[in-house]
């Protein structure tokens, strides 16, 4: 079977971008992404979509502008949640006892992913949802609380109740709904979680800002990713 073009639709891991501290920017986008990797396997054109920072809503109010290429397409990959579970860590650092909200709420979240599976299907287009990879909490508290004071630091761990595995516990919620929502209203998800999980070590497989997978990460992705196209083509 020759497949048509896909596109594909996230946020920076979609788009293949990693952290290096030896260099500036810090943050740059690969060649070898796992978009660009399954592009080589599967033998079709990938149209790369992936934002940074990208949201489920972000996207949502801009899939207009491709809705020639999502016709075009006989897939589109789906991969959001890591940007929408994040909070505003600075409001949190600076008042700790407030209450405070995720940039989407779970939902939001999955509400908007659903409109945006639906608005793809009504293009004669299959939807394929990603899983969300793994998150290193000890790792990206380091990151984001890297410019605080130390009393910032210990307002942000007093959020958390002292324990750092609160945020992969959060995280993992967005995770869930995802599944939830694929099993719901029938559509294809691709688990790029457990291959990760599965790992002993499966820090070595991300950056040292513990949210966006490395080379070795992103040729992991491919693999399942791939595999799993195969499977169903």
């Amino acid at each position: 079977m020759i497949m048509r073009q896909i596109v594909a639709f996230g946020d920076s891991i979609v788009r293949g971008i990693v952290l290096n501290n030896d260099i500036k920017p810090r943050y740059t986008q690969i060649d070898d992404s796992f978009v660009s990797l399954c592009s080589a396997q599967l033998g079709c054109e990938i149209k790369n979509y992936g934002r940074f920072g990208n949201t489920a809503l972000r996207a949502l109010h801009n899939l207009e502008r491709y809705k020639e290429e999502i016709v075009r397409s006989e897939y589109a990959i789906i991969e959001f949640g890591g940007n929408d579970c994040d909070h505003h860590w600075a409001e949190i650092a600076a008042s700790p006892s407030a209450e405070h909200h995720p940039l989407t709420t779970i939902p939001q979240y999955t509400e908007q992913v659903r409109q945006l599976i639906y608005s793809i299907e009504a293009l004669g287009t299959e939807p394929i949802l990603l899983s969300l990879p793994p998150i290193i909490a000890d790792d990206y508290f380091n990151t984001f609380t890297a410019s605080m004071c130390p009393e910032q630091r210990s307002n942000v761990m007093q959020w958390l109740n002292g324990r750092l595995e609160n945020i992969t516990q959060w995280h993992e919620m967005y995770n869930l709904a995802l599944f939830k929502l694929a099993s719901d209203i029938g559509v294809k998800i691709i688990d790029i979680t457990s291959p990760f999980l599965v790992m002993r070590n499966y820090r070595e497989l991300f950056c040292t800002d513990g949210i966006h997978p490395n080379r070795k990460g992103h040729s992991l992705i491919a693999k399942t990713i791939c595999e799993s196209l195969a499977v169903c083509c």
